[in-house]
Parts: C-alpha cells; structure tokens; sequence
C-alpha cells in the first residue's frame, strides 16, 4: 500500500499558511517559529540591525562541545523535512531537525 505523507505548516503568529520554519536563538536557548512569507521577512527585518552590529557565535561559552543551533536564515527546514521523509528518515513535524538529517539533506542537494 503507497502512501503520501504531507506536511502542512501554519504560521504560528496568525494562524495562517505558513511558508518555512525559521531557527532562531536568543539567551542561549533556541527556537523555530512556522511563518508566511511576509512574517519571516518582518522578523528578519526586525533582527537585521542587531544581526548586523553583533558577532556570530561559533560554538559554546569555553570552545567545547557542538556548535550552537542555526540563527535566522538557515535553509528552509520545512524543505529539509520534506526531503526526509521522501527519503525514509524518520521525523516529527514540529521541534528540532537532528543535524545528521541536515547534514544527509545538504551532502544529497549539493
């Protein structure tokens, strides 16, 4: 029996149609919010002169451990989502995406 799974993502601010989930962090935490199109530039913008008179941060407070989670503009998690489910990764629709899916998503549209 085939089946057709398809992800619907709503946009978590007015509950419309949601065009990409975008990463974030702020006070050591991380976060993703599903927005439209016009949402995702909003907050971009938003962020743009603070992004631009900050420094990115590499990795954790000391230099160990893994990098931090992506910042805004990261590719477009629900494609990445998408391709790995086609793709017989198992994954939720919502939280996190585990970096060995982004990195197998990245190596395959290279």
């Amino acid at each position: 029996m085939a089946q057709k799974v398809q992800v619907l993502l709503i946009d978590d601010l007015d509950g419309g149609e949601a065009h990409e989930t975008v990463t974030f962090a702020m006070d050591g935490k991380s976060y993703e919010i599903d927005l439209s199109e016009a949402n995702a530039r909003k907050l971009r913008e938003s962020l743009a002169e603070f992004m631009k008179a900050g420094r990115k941060a590499g990795s954790r407070p000391g230099g160990r451990g893994k990098p931090r989670a992506a910042t805004v503009g990261s590719p477009d998690t629900a494609k990445i989502r998408a391709w790995a489910k086609e793709n017989g990764y198992s994954l939720n629709d919502r939280g996190r995406v585990p970096a060995e899916i982004r990195e197998a998503y990245s190596n395959a549209n290279a």
